[in-house]
């Protein structure tokens, strides 16, 4: 019986990245770490990260589950799953695109929120013009941005103390200003 060797967590991350023509630049900046770290990484000059934040971005921009990495130690605080996030992620398999093509869309500096927002790491964005470019990427219908604006809004203020049901007509009135001026201004 053939024993059957785990590979490399460097390994798999290095051939992830022939496999999508990915510069390691490119991919540096998607995790947060210097090119410096990506090419000691995969050479095995440096043990590869036993820091959650870091494989659970490395394993988003590979569209994997971070327990795959066998460095990846679960957190013992429990995950917030974001419905908004859940929603994207289901627009970027409907749109067969790969979760590299996806982040590609946006400016460099712009990528490692959008995986921190993939991982569950951050909320969706409150300002709409950002939330309205995630969802042109991925053809999503106005009316479904504008809603999970308007939760991710309404999350913003609840948060912040604000009884949204006692202050319901408030609410509603600025929502509707804010679809009025969204819709004077296609």
């Amino acid at each position: 019986m053939k024993q059957i060797i785990p590979e490399k967590s460097s390994e798999k991350v290095a051939k992830f990245l022939k496999k999508n023509s990915l510069h390691k630049k490119d991919f540096a900046e998607m995790i947060g770490v210097t090119l410096s770290y990506v090419y000691n990484l995969i050479d095995e000059t440096v043990p590869f990260s036993t820091r959650g934040t870091t494989i659970e971005r490395i394993a988003t921009v590979m569209d994997i589950e971070p327990e795959e990495f066998g460095e990846y130690r679960i957190p013992q605080e429990p995950i917030l799953i974001d419905e908004s996030v859940e929603t994207i992620k289901e627009y970027i398999k409907e749109n067969k695109l790969s979760v590299v093509s996806f982040l590609k869309a946006f400016p460099r500096k712009k990528r490692i929120d959008i995986v921190d927002i993939l991982r569950g790491a951050l909320p969706v964005p409150i300002d709409y013009k950002e939330l309205k470019l995630i969802g042109k990427t991925l053809n999503m219908p106005e009316e479904e941005v504008y809603t999970m604006w308007e939760n991710r809004v309404k999350q913003v203020l609840e948060s912040a103390g604000m009884n949204i049901y006692s202050n319901s007509g408030l609410i509603n009135s600025m929502f509707d200003c804010a679809k009025k001026y969204l819709e004077n201004n296609k």
